[in-house]
Formats: C-alpha cells, structure tokens, sequence
C-alpha cells in the first residue's frame, strides 16, 4: 500500500501556469512546483505532450509536490502544440521539440528560483525525449531518469516488432490523433485559445501516415535513437523498466552501451512508475529518485552510485493468467552489464521434438501456421489490468513447431535477451517467424516468458531488406526480449515457433511455409547463476507519494475488455483491446473530461490479406464555457501490394460540428 504524504520537509509552493519563451518567440506553458521560502535550488523537468492542464494533473501532483517538498523546482512542460503551449505539434520526437527541450532547460537554470542545475525525469514518452536532449549536452543538463523509454525508436517501440508491423503502430496513431487538436485553457492562455484550437484542428493528421512510409530502420527512425551514437550521452543516466513493459530490453542495452555512470533497475511493473503499480510489488521509487539528484545535484554521499549497476527483479514461475497484479520474485543484481557472469547455454532444436544440449542429426520441419495463432498473445507493451497478459501457451501451440526439453533436474534461472540461431527455407518472397520461450508445467500448462519476432527479409539487417529466394537455405537469429525467469525443478523449457503471430505482427501478403532445419538450429539461453551477494542488497523503502488533486471519477459506461469472438462459419475472428474509457470531474479547475475509445482487430482464417485494424475515439472536455469534442474513427486494411489508412474526424463544441476531415491514404508495402 502506497503512503500518501501530506506533510514535508519543506512547505511546497504551486504555480499554476509560467510561460516558457523559446528563441522563434513560441511560449510552452509550465506548472511548477517549488519549496517556499528555500532557494535557490535544483530543477527537476519532465516534458509530455499529454496535457499538464487536466490530462496528467493528478499524477504529476503526486510525484512533483513530493519532490519539491523534498528541495527540488519541479516542472511539468507542455511539449509545443499541445496542452497550453503555443505552436503546433507535427511527429513524436522531432528535431524542434528536442531544440525546445534544450531551450527550455537553459532557460530554467537561468530563473533565481533554480542553482542553475537540471534534471530530466519522465516515463515514456518523457523518457524517450529526456535521452535524446541528453545526447545534444545542454550545459545545464546534469542528470536523466529514463523510465519504460527506448535507445532504439524503431527495434523496441510501438511501431514495428522485428521489422513486423506492429499492431499498435495505427492504434497509437488514433491515440494521438484524438489527444493533439484538444483546445487549450482560456483561464492560462486568455482570449487567443480558439485561434490555437482552430490551428490544432486544420494541422491534426494521422501520425501512422509518416510512420508507414518508413517501414524500414531508416534515417526517420535514427533520429532521436541514442544507440546511433552511446557515446553522445556523458551525463548520469538511471535507466528503468518493468517486465511486463514493452521498453525493458532498452535498460541492459543502454547499460552496455554507455560509458558515462549509469544504473539500471527493472521490476515486475507494467508501464508504470515504480511507485505506483498495478503490477506488485511497488518500491520507494520518489525515494529513489531523490538519492540519485542529491547525489549528482547536492553532493550527497551514496546514493543509487553505491549500488550495483543492474537490479532487477527474478520472477518466480507462474501459472499462465491474463492478469498478474503480483509476481513473486526476489532481487538480485550484477555488478556490471554485460556482466561476465552469464553462462550461455546452447539448446539445440532435434528432430523429434526435443530441446537438448546435443544436436541429434538434421532434418527438415516445415511450418505454416494458420492466422489464429498470436490470439493468445495479450498486448504487446501492458499497463496491468484488463486481461493483457498471454493465455495458456498451449492454444497457440496448436499450430506451431514445439520444442522442449526433458524435465528440468534442477532450477534453472535466466537473465538477459535468448536468442535462436535459425536455420531455414521459404516457399514465398515474403514470410516472418514469432518465437517463443515458454515455461511448461508439470500438467501440460505453458506460460510465456518472452517473445521475439522477425520479418524475415530483415535477416540480415532492418535497413536493408531483401525478397527470400524460394528453397534456399538461409540464416538468422531471433532476438528474444530480455527477461528474468525462474524455472523451477520438473518443469519443461520449450521453444515455439510460428509463421504468423495476430494481432501482434501484422500478416505477410501470403501464408508462407517454413522449413527449419532441426539440428542446424539453436537457442542461446543466458542462465545466471546465484549470487550469495544478493541477500545483502539494500531494502527498497515502502512506497510513498504526495496527495494527488482532487477528482472524482463518474460513471463513464462500460470498458472494453480483452477479448477474442470468432465465427466458426466464416472463420473471421476479432479481438478487442481496451482503450482510454473514463469520465473525470476535476473541481478545482472546473472541469470534466470524458474518453471512450476502442482498438478492434479482423482477420479471416487463411486470408492474411482480410487483416483489418478499427479505431473509434471519442473525447470531451466540459468547461465552464462549453464543452469541446473530438470524435474520430480509423481503419488500416490491406492488399498484396500496399496499406490503406482510412480515418474521419469531427470536432464539435457543444455538440455542434464545428470541423471535419477525411484521409483516405495508400502507402506501398515495402517487404512487410
């Protein structure tokens, strides 16, 4: 249970709103948190795009207010052209938004409030853009804290999944397309608020329409990917994750590639602060936040730095669920990444099934998996609840390759990224592989432990595509998600794989048969050993925040869960994932938001060229001058040849149109 704070060290002081002045003459708008009457002090920023206003304002008052009653200036930016801030917002991550970024934190170390220190902190979106500014070394830049973010925008983010689209590339497009022509408060930008509302409105597009025309890892995607170059970041950096998040595997990546002091902490979480979980348990995560800018900001002895370089969490096995709000687990670390310690297991893939230490001849297994397996996969990154987690293994098993071990003598733990080295031919151009990693029970039932998927003409590179020759033999290796895992005593390690993976993968224009080469084929396992250092790790604090502001939460009508229906007839089947649905009165400012919104996936068996994906947003802000709506709904389909992105929007105040507009785009596949 997380304590609520109401008291701290120091009386904290709230600002509302400050402008922000960028050089083109552009005001980002701010809310700031300070202790009263102490100064000046370090500055602590955290930069969004979702609306400091009302979209974040309870939990950034529970995070900045503890911070700031704990001696930090603590600042919630609007990125330009969304929230308060003036300007417009064109793409995630662009080269003005990361200028701003580094605009803003020279201004803030340049007010008398401020030591003329910064920190960046942020989660996601926050984290992805506290990396970049930190590439760009902005002098008053003197730590980050990156928390479920990425190095690499296109190997570990929404978009593509091993050069495979991903199903959330158009559903995060609708997201955003429903959040970026949302007015601004006339109470914090007066009377030009309908002028910037109308600019919103003309300017607002389809994200996935850039996004789809880069199908490859390209100059686009290298933008604002700090892996191009490590060595540009020289500032500390705490790098943060979960488990169940979708950006884990950027921790250890970004631990092996920096050379700067660093530390990297992964949990059971969800994409979540660590704090505030719906994935337990939850540590003292502000506590942890405030040893490490005391460190590098105040000069204060230990800190985080005293730690070992990764912490994470090992999972103990589970019975496969749908919804995990506990995994059992303990803590252990390694002193450095890669840490030398990791002993690589090699588990070849036989003939007749079984995964063993030995090769047992080779032989030819083919493959072609109908569109139904992936139904059991969950979502591809979770925030925890409504059913997101992967089901019994065994219902996607049904139409894969299965390869498992004997019964394990003893407990075998895992940490780091598996990889199988595959060896195998096609029957078509085009064709992908979803590999699994599964713990098998003792009663037969399987459940995930991690996940890699590979557009097969990117075996060679996800720059550089090729068409695969039909019959030719060819290799490659699978990066599986980086993971920490228990397998106990008596239970089975097993290997699945498949030429499909729905909704998470989106299909190849035909259904290709793939023929593994069994004794040619390995998996590369990263058993760790124990570590008896690990019961003398420091204790976590129990987790504590401030009180968020106040807000009452309606009756906003009934959710969309997870769910799969298909028709045995027709063979479609359909699944639904929940999306932002909830209804918000926040009466300290006057006003009530409402969402609802769904994600729907179609496929007909045997046809991958029926894949379908369908959005529907609706989102309303009342105020005390009206209220204001964006309304819209999309489509992603496809043929052989190309995607078509169709999307429609409205914009209405008090109910009354007031805008529209159409897209109907196709963009060429280009060997997806």
């Amino acid at each position: 249970m997380t304590t609520i704070r109401h008291t701290f060290p120091h009386e904290v002081e709230i600002v509302e709103n400050i402008f922000v002045p960028m050089p083109d003459g552009t005001r980002l708008a701010a809310k700031l948190w300070r202790p009263k009457g102490v100064g000046p002090v370090p500055a602590i920023l955290e930069y969004l795009p979702y609306r400091k206003r009302e979209g974040t304002r309870g939990r950034d008052q529970k995070m900045h207010a503890w911070l700031a009653g704990h001696g930090y200036a603590c600042l919630r930016l609007d990125i330009r052209g969304t929230g308060d801030s003036e300007g417009l917002i064109e793409d995630e991550y662009t080269e003005c938004e990361i200028l701003d970024g580094c605009d803003a934190i020279g201004w803030i170390a340049g007010q008398d409030w401020c030591d003329g220190q910064v920190a960046m902190y942020g989660i996601s979106w926050g984290g992805f853009n506290g990396l970049q500014i930190a590439a760009r070394r902005p002098p008053a830049l003197k730590t980050i804290i990156t928390v479920g973010s990425t190095d690499d925008r296109y190997a570990t983010d929404v978009h593509y999944v091993g050069g495979c689209l991903s199903k959330d590339n158009f559903d995060w497009s609708a997201t955003m397309l429903a959040h970026n022509d949302l007015p601004p408060d006339p109470e914090i930008v007066g009377p030009a608020w309908r002028d910037m509302w109308q600019a919103r409105m003309r300017a607002n597009s389809p994200w996935i329409l850039h996004w789809l025309s880069h199908q490859r890892r390209d100059a686009y995607w290298q933008h604002g990917s700090v892996c191009e170059d490590f060595s540009a970041i020289t500032i500390p950096v705490l790098a943060v994750s979960g488990w169940a998040d979708n950006y884990s595997e950027s921790v250890p990546r970004l631990l092996a590639g920096l050379s700067g002091p660093r530390r990297g902490l992964i949990g059971p979480w969800a994409h979540s602060f660590p704090h505030d979980v719906t994935v337990e348990p939850a540590i003292g995560w502000l506590q942890e936040v405030r040893r490490w800018c005391d460190h590098w900001m105040k000069g204060a002895p230990g800190g985080m730095v005293d730690d070992p370089m990764y912490r994470v969490w090992m999972q103990e096995s589970v019975p496969p669920s749908t919804c995990y709000l506990e995994r059992p687990g303990r803590w252990v670390a390694e002193a450095e990444w890669p840490s030398p310690r990791i002993m690589h297991q090699t588990l070849h893939l036989n003939p007749d099934g079984r995964l063993a230490a030995t090769a047992e001849g080779v032989d030819e297994m083919p493959v072609c998996s109908p569109l139904w397996v992936g139904l059991a996969a969950g979502e591809v990154g979770r925030y925890g609840e409504d059913a997101e987690w992967p089901t019994d293994q065994r219902e996607d098993d049904g139409g894969s390759l299965v390869f498992a071990t004997e019964p394990l003598p003893e407990r075998t733990e895992i940490l780091g990224a598996p990889q199988l080295h595959l060896r195998f031919s096609c029957d078509k151009p085009m064709a992908l592989v979803a590999v699994r990693l599964n713990d098998v029970w003792p009663d037969g039932r399987s459940t995930r432990v991690t996940l890699g998927c590979l557009n097969l003409t990117h075996r060679d590179s996800h720059e550089h595509a090729a068409a695969l020759e039909p019959g030719r033999i060819y290799d490659a290796v699978i990066d599986l998600d980086d993971i920490a895992h228990s397998f106990p005593e008596g239970h089975r390690i097993a290997v699945s794989l498949s030429t499909t993976y729905w909704p998470i993968c989106w299909p190849s224009p035909e259904l290709a048969t793939l023929t593994v080469r069994t004794g040619e084929t390995w998996l590369d396992l990263p058993v760790r050993p124990t570590d008896p250092a690990d019961a003398a790790l420091r204790s976590f604090a129990p987790p504590e925040m401030a009180a968020p502001t106040p807000s009452v939460d309606l009756n906003a009508g009934s959710a969309a869960r997870r769910s799969v229906t298909r028709d045995l007839l027709s063979g479609e089947m359909v699944v639904d994932f929940p999306r932002w649905t909830y209804a918000r009165e926040m009466p300290d400012i006057g006003q009530t938001v409402t969402s609802d919104a769904f994600a729907r996936y179609r496929i007909a068996d045997g046809d991958p060229l029926s894949a379908s994906c369908e959005t529907g947003a609706n989102v309303v802000i009342q105020r005390k001058d009206g209220a204001f709506g964006h309304h819209s709904t999309g489509r992603l389909t496809c043929d052989a040849t190309h995607f078509r992105v169709e999307t429609s929007l409205r914009i209405t105040e008090n109910g009354a149109t007031l805008f529209e507009r159409q897209w109907d785009e196709r963009i060429p596949r280009d060997h997806v």
